[in-house]
């Protein structure tokens, strides 16, 4: 695959992601760095996410980005790190019924935490 997306929201990831993506929840997200790194360290764009992508996914993608190149500062191989804009909260509103996108998705979570 050519890209991998992380979700880095807490609680807050339950009632739907985007598909295949991975969660990596912020609270924990500094003890799993380089382990993610290492696993993506073949992948060409990994773009990051939390609710809103306002704090939580560009702080993970700043600290992802730091490791990254520190852990595999010899590595020929470079990834491009992007923030997903408006976060999981508004890819919901415009996918949330397109099953190749979104995956999950829980009206009821989203009806009450959401509205």
């Amino acid at each position: 695959k050519d890209y991998l997306v992380v979700d880095v929201r807490d609680d807050d990831f339950a009632g739907g992601n985007i598909k295949d993506a991975i969660n990596y929840p912020s609270s924990t997200f500094w003890n799993d760095v380089d382990e993610l790194v290492k696993k993506t360290k073949e992948v060409p764009l990994v773009v990051f996410h939390c609710a809103l992508s306002q704090v939580r996914g560009p702080k993970a993608a700043r600290v992802y980005a730091e490791t990254r190149q520190n852990v595999l500062e010899e590595s020929p191989l470079k990834a491009d790190v992007a923030i997903l804009k408006d976060g999981f909260t508004q890819f919901q509103v415009k996918f949330k019924d397109d099953a190749e996108l979104v995956e999950k998705w829980d009206k009821d979570v989203w009806a009450s935490e959401w509205s």
